[in-house]
């Protein structure tokens, strides 16, 4: 999706599509100050998209401006026959024209700002600056904010990566070098199927997607599906609730993007784990199936920061609206 938001960054694109199954929209768009939303599960069709975790990803719009980006969601969103996971969104009356776009007025007089403690814990320091930085702008503009709890957060980051990697390695089982994916060898070279699976997939998937493919068949494997299969769905519950709960007492809530700045080029790669703990305050959306949207807050060390912002579902025109609010 770098590549994606890059060239919305860069001006070679105005808008950009991306898919973000634990934080794949909002994550770029941080590092590159760009906008970016994720919609609810089931506002957007995912018809074509060859999706890493079925029950987590959705499609969205990248923009320069937060107008920009939900005038894109406005084209994109809504029921489609050949995805049964869409569903008409909720009629808003009070919309200016019904459009997200329309939502992108900056008026946050009133509006309640819910920030989860826990997502901005260990983050880096300058990150956290420019976040209060942001939540300072808002509170001129009328908003008010208030201190709220998520405590299922803390396992958030590891039910995501047992659901989602055992989910890719179902859905990528598909790409076995006959039907789909990349064909090993030369036609009538390998006559054993076990053979020519087995060198399609070496030749064809990266490190991180086998490790992930390892993890997740492991993960849903005979004896061990109870064990970390089910407790992952029973806390991706818990998130789902926290986040129910937080949302019944604030109009939307607020946490930087990521809790670092931008790597350097190759450097996440170098350390998995530093690379999944840097999703600690996207993926936990992702879990509770609800819209977020990242938007530039200003820079730390001369390097964007975002500030992500957290609606109920199908509550897109309320994140538009404060987001809209920090430009």
């Amino acid at each position: 999706m770098y590549s994606f938001s890059l060239a919305v960054a860069a001006g070679e694109a105005d808008l950009a599509l991306g898919s973000d199954t634990g934080g794949s929209i909002r994550c770029p768009a941080a590092f590159c100050g760009v906008v970016g939303i994720k919609p609810t599960y089931g506002l957007v069709s995912r018809y074509g998209l060859v999706a890493y975790g079925n029950s987590l990803e959705q499609i969205g719009p990248f923009g320069s401006s937060v107008e920009d980006a939900a005038s894109l969601l406005d084209v994109i969103a809504g029921p489609d026959d050949r995805d049964a996971t869409t569903r008409e969104p909720p009629r808003v009356d009070d919309a200016a024209d019904g459009s997200y776009a329309a939502a992108a007025d900056g008026d946050v007089d009133g509006l309640t700002i819910g920030v989860p403690t826990e997502l901005l814990e260990g983050a880096d320091e300058g990150v956290v600056e420019t976040f209060w930085d942001a939540i300072d702008h808002l509170e001129d503009r009328g908003a008010t904010y208030e201190e709220v709890s998520l405590p299922s957060v803390e396992h958030a980051v590891e039910a995501y990566y047992v659901i989602a990697m055992s989910e890719a390695s179902s859905n990528l089982a598909r790409f076995d070098g006959v039907r789909y994916g990349h064909a090993a060898g030369e036609k009538g070279e390998n006559d054993n199927w076990n053979e020519a699976f087995s060198q399609a997939r070496q030749e064809g998937f990266g490190d991180e997607v086998k490790r992930r493919i390892l993890l997740g068949t492991y993960a849903l494997s005979a004896g061990y599906h109870d064990k970390y299969y089910k407790k992952a769905q029973d806390a991706r519950a818990w998130v789902k609730q926290d986040f129910d709960e937080a949302l019944s007492n604030a109009d939307v809530l607020a946490s930087p993007t990521m809790p670092v700045p931008p790597f350097e080029l190759g450097e996440s790669l170098e350390d998995p784990l530093t690379m999944y703990l840097a999703d600690a305050n996207t993926v936990p959306v992702n879990l509770a199936n609800l819209p977020a949207i990242s938007v530039p807050a200003g820079e730390t060390d001369g390097l964007p920061v975002g500030i992500q912002l957290v609606g109920p579902a199908f509550g897109e025109r309320e994140i538009i609206r404060a987001g809209s609010a920090l430009e």
